[in-house]
């Protein structure tokens, strides 16, 4: 009876374990500044042939009016502010995000796209990126591959 025991709570160790490893892993996509906090940064995955990215994410806890002013990352050129419904660029990086709200750039919406992909997106896989904001300053980030391309 006492190795059922030792065994049963082996495995519930075990899980506790994997519980708490995936409670902090789903954290991880969360990003912050003095004045807001950035979620879920993704993006398709691309081909070898792509060019671009659409990257999506949600801003909120916001506690004073702000903008994204600059995009880096190690897997693109450029970044740019296309506006929603009519595939038009923004002159110059520059997003407001309001006080007090969400904001979402969204595929579906007003995006950023990454431009000069200098390799495929693989899902599953994250990159570094760093988000720069007027008031809160630049904040490392990581972008997630997430889904596949639409074809």
């Amino acid at each position: 009876m006492s190795t059922l025991i030792s065994r049963r709570t082996c495995m519930q160790s075990a899980l506790a374990l994997g519980l708490t490893g995936v409670g902090l892993r789903a954290q991880a996509c969360e990003f912050f500044t003095s004045n807001l906090r950035i979620m879920h940064p993704w993006t398709r995955a691309s081909g070898d042939d792509d060019t671009s990215a659409i990257v999506s994410m949600l801003f909120d806890q916001v506690q004073q009016d702000d903008r994204l002013i600059g995009v880096e990352t190690m897997i693109a050129t450029g970044a740019e502010i296309v506006e929603s419904g009519e595939n038009r660029v923004q002159p110059g990086m520059d997003f407001f995000i309001p006080k007090g709200q969400e904001t979402v750039l969204s595929e579906t919406g007003t995006f950023l796209r990454l431009t000069g992909l200098r390799m495929p997106l693989d899902v599953g896989r994250t990159y570094p990126m760093r988000l720069v904001f007027k008031i809160g300053g630049a904040v490392p980030a990581e972008l997630s591959i997430d889904f596949l391309r639409f074809r």
